[in-house]
């Protein structure tokens, strides 16, 4: 039985009609055009935003659950949240930034443990310098240390790494793998950009328009989207339409103009309305006639 984070949301101002849960211990991403919602999401996990309804928890630990008329706010929830600003206070050192999330220590303590934070996202050599003095890439780890030092049980990241350039992004994004890995900790990360997600997340939520489309493991999602609308959000280039011909062992038949085609998975009576159905670009090959 897998420990889930559970998220139900219901808002009218962002719209938001959310409910899924979350396999705890992995990455999770959400990822939707702007203006779906994303933010809006996180930030109600978080406790940043209180929803008309919401029924947020981790494992058996409520965070929210408007029924019961309790809402636990967000400095009391064990979490740590990374936006896309980074929010770094400027006239602090990195070290002394991370430090001022560690203020439930001693000073001496404080220090070596935000020193040590700065280590595991490697830029520990760093430590004295301002926030005007770092690259984008090393601000963004500054702010990733400072969320990793309270040693929360949840890391939120809003689009970690938009504001980055593509060398900086890819080099990121496979320390936080290698980070998310060696800490066993729950990821969970919004984003616009789907390459990245499929190339972190384990699980993946399809958000537009304040809905979920579709969620599910990545690699599912990647090879089968249930709907047009998920295929468009996941840049299927071909979506096409067709007739059901039939159903038998091998799968459904289509006719589509005058090809008849066999697909794997479909409805196993025929619909009221044409079928439309897509494959990915590179599971296409060419092969010349009278070749096998």
């Amino acid at each position: 039985e897998r420990l889930m984070l559970s998220i139900f949301l219901e808002h009218d101002s962002p719209f938001l009609g959310v409910d899924f849960q979350l396999p705890i211990g992995t990455l999770s991403a959400i990822v939707g055009p702007s203006g779906s919602g994303k933010t809006s999401v996180l930030r109600a996990v978080a406790g940043l935003l209180s929803t008309e309804h919401s029924r947020v928890s981790f494992d058996k630990d409520i965070w929210a659950d408007t029924g019961a008329r309790y809402f636990r706010p967000a400095y009391q929830r064990p979490l740590g949240f990374v936006s896309q600003t980074f929010g770094l206070f400027p006239h602090l050192t990195a070290v002394e930034n991370v430090e001022a999330a560690l203020t439930h220590l001693r000073r001496r303590e404080r220090n070596r443990e935000a020193q040590n934070c700065l280590d595991i996202v490697g830029i520990g050599g760093l430590a004295d310098r301002r926030p005007n003095e770092l690259s984008g890439g090393q601000s963004q780890r500054v702010a990733m240390a400072r969320a990793l030092a309270r040693k929360p049980r949840l890391l939120l990241l809003d689009e970690p790494f938009s504001a980055l350039d593509h060398s900086t992004r890819k080099r990121l994004r496979v320390e936080l793998k290698r980070l998310q890995d060696a800490l066993a900790m729950t990821v969970l990360f919004v984003t616009h950009d789907l390459d990245e997600a499929a190339e972190l997340s384990e699980t993946l939520v399809l958000l537009r328009r304040g809905k979920v489309i579709q969620q599910g493991p990545t690699r599912e999602l990647l090879r089968r989207p249930s709907t047009v609308e998920a295929a468009r959000l996941m840049n299927f280039a071909n979506l096409a339409k067709a007739e059901w011909v039939g159903f038998d062992a091998s799968g459904i038949t289509l006719r589509w103009g005058d090809v008849l085609l066999t697909a794997a998975e479909g409805p196993k009576s025929q619909p009221d309305d044409t079928i439309h159905w897509t494959i990915r670009t590179s599971d296409v090959f060419l092969v010349k006639d009278n070749h096998p």
